[in-house]
């Protein structure tokens, strides 16, 4: 199994409106805001804002399937080998993820983020 892209990093910020503002003058876009976390594309590639309340998650960076049962293989492959993997977990933006972590303690996501409907032919 091989990995296609590194898709995003989160980090944690203090004020969500204003982070969202910021990263918006930089010239990416918004793509989803909730009064806890945000998410801002700069292409394909994500940049998660996540707030002091937000406690799904902190600081990891994330790597990215456009299809859900390659996300399942891999949580079992991890799994296999031994690599702790947190449990597959819907999302209420429509996404799915698991979270796992490495030697070093680095918290990583692998996330099934489906295609829109108008890229898909």
């Amino acid at each position: 199994m091989q990995l296609k892209r590194l898709g995003h990093v989160a980090i944690c910020v203090q004020d969500i409106p204003k982070a969202v503002e910021f990263y918006q003058n930089l010239g990416m876009e918004l793509a989803w805001q909730d009064p806890d976390w945000a998410y801002l594309k700069a292409g394909a590639d994500g940049l998660a804002l996540l707030s002091p309340e937000y406690k799904q998650a902190s600081n990891h960076f994330g790597f990215i399937f456009s299809d859900r049962p390659e996300l399942e293989k891999h949580h079992a492959h991890l799994t296999e080998l031994g690599i702790p993997a947190g449990k597959i977990h819907d999302h209420r933006d429509g996404t799915a993820s698991f979270y796992g972590k490495d030697p070093d303690g680095n918290t990583f996501e692998f996330l099934y983020e489906p295609q829109p409907a108008n890229k898909l032919n």
